[in-house]
């Protein structure tokens, strides 16, 4: 077998798990996205919030290997932020606008509007100037 049937062969061969985390990332970013929508609270959506899957900027291969990044844009009214995120060690992780990271051991909806919350914050500070909060897990 050459190098190259050897590549092509442990692609295949991972190409279900691959896509489960594709799978699961994406949803993950689509709750984010609900979340933002609710995070001023019950009855108060906000309506000028819009959500981009792209390939991940960053990424190096196509397709990504297991625990590549997923990407999406997420629209806040008047900016866009980026929002990356990954599945290890049985977590999300996740990295948004500049400097914002995350890390989620349970997708709960008390667990995304905490996060949607925190993004809205870091975002506005990083508009008012203001350095970065270092990302902690939310649970």
């Amino acid at each position: 077998m050459s190098d190259f049937d050897a590549l092509q062969a442990v692609i295949r061969r991972h190409a279900g798990a691959r896509q489960a985390e594709q799978r699961a990332c994406e949803a993950l970013l689509n709750a984010l996205y609900h979340a933002l929508r609710t995070a001023s609270g019950p009855g108060l959506p906000l309506n000028n919030v819009t959500l981009d899957f792209i390939p991940d900027p960053g990424l190096r291969l196509r397709p990504p290997p297991p625990g590549g990044w997923h990407a999406a844009w997420v629209r806040l009214g008047l900016c866009e932020v980026l929002v990356r995120v990954r599945w290890e060690d049985g977590a999300f992780v996740g990295e948004y606008a500049q400097g914002g990271t995350f890390r989620l051991d349970e997708t709960g909806e008390d667990a995304l509007i905490a996060l949607a919350r925190r993004l809205l914050r870091d975002v506005a500070a990083a508009y008012a100037g203001e350095a970065p909060r270092p990302g902690t897990a939310l649970n």
